[in-house]
């Protein structure tokens, strides 16, 4: 079998960086996709290097929400059978709600950065993912399991909705789709200025192990998922949140 291939969106920073760098040391050849190519540049050649490989990770500017730029992710995979694809891109978007346009433009922009993102990249790939053994896995949030955070915690819960069904239509193929939904991670851009010390220590005190996540926390996940040995694992739920939502 040839290099095995990896996409991950929103795969820049934080989390989806961490998803990059350990399917990279993995021997994956990753695709890396986002809007902002700076970012997606510098991320791909720092962990190229840590691989020592020099196409270990390969940066695609797009915008996910946009279905004509879609073809520039199929356009590099270049007809190779697609391994892994990590939908990580997303996020919590502010917006206006003192009116009723706003409160709409606020729940589609929430519901577009991370619902609609990974539909459009996961149905444009689709026909390239190896049969069998293809990976799909969805990034999600604790705030799917416990709300908190309106337009977010719905668009994320409509991914655990989702995964369940196209686990069933994968299924047959043996692909495989799954969920990790992340507790408090630090050291991502996730909350840019609103996270305060009193907010980050509320937050490891609702752990059970008493520390906040790590995005290696989360990426160690995902590697495990997109591994031989999760083959009998589909349509799950993973909570890697240190114990602060249970069982769910």
């Amino acid at each position: 079998m040839g290099s095995r291939v990896a996409v991950v969106s929103g795969g820049g920073t934080g989390i989806g960086a961490a998803v990059v760098r350990a399917l990279a040391g993995d021997g994956y050849n990753v695709l890396v996709v986002g809007r902002r190519a700076d970012v997606l540049t510098d991320t791909a050649a720092r962990i190229s290097a840590e691989c020592g490989r020099a196409d270990a990770v390969t940066a695609v500017t797009a915008d996910l929400t946009d279905p004509e730029q879609l073809d520039r992710v199929v356009a590099a995979v270049d007809g190779r059978t697609l391994d892994v694809v990590v939908n990580n891109a997303g996020g919590y978007l502010d917006g206006d709600t003192g009116t009723l346009a706003g409160t709409a433009a606020y729940w589609r922009a929430n519901l577009d950065a991370n619902v609609l993102t990974a539909v459009l990249l996961t149905e444009a790939l689709r026909p390239a993912l190896r049969r069998p053994g293809g990976r799909v896995i969805l990034v999600s949030s604790i705030a799917a399991q416990r709300g908190g955070a309106g337009p977010y915690s719905a668009a994320k819960a409509a991914l655990h909705g989702w995964a369940y069904d196209l686990a069933a239509q994968l299924g047959p193929e043996q692909i495989t789709v799954n969920v990790v939904s992340p507790g408090y991670v630090a050291d991502t851009e996730f909350f840019g200025d609103r996270m305060t010390p009193e907010g980050h220590a509320r937050r490891v005190a609702a752990t059970l192990v008493g520390r906040a996540g790590e995005p290696a926390d989360i990426a160690e996940a995902v590697r495990y998922l997109a591994s031989p040995a999760a083959g009998y694992v589909t349509g799950q739920v993973l909570g890697v949140n240190g114990g602060s939502v249970l069982g769910r």
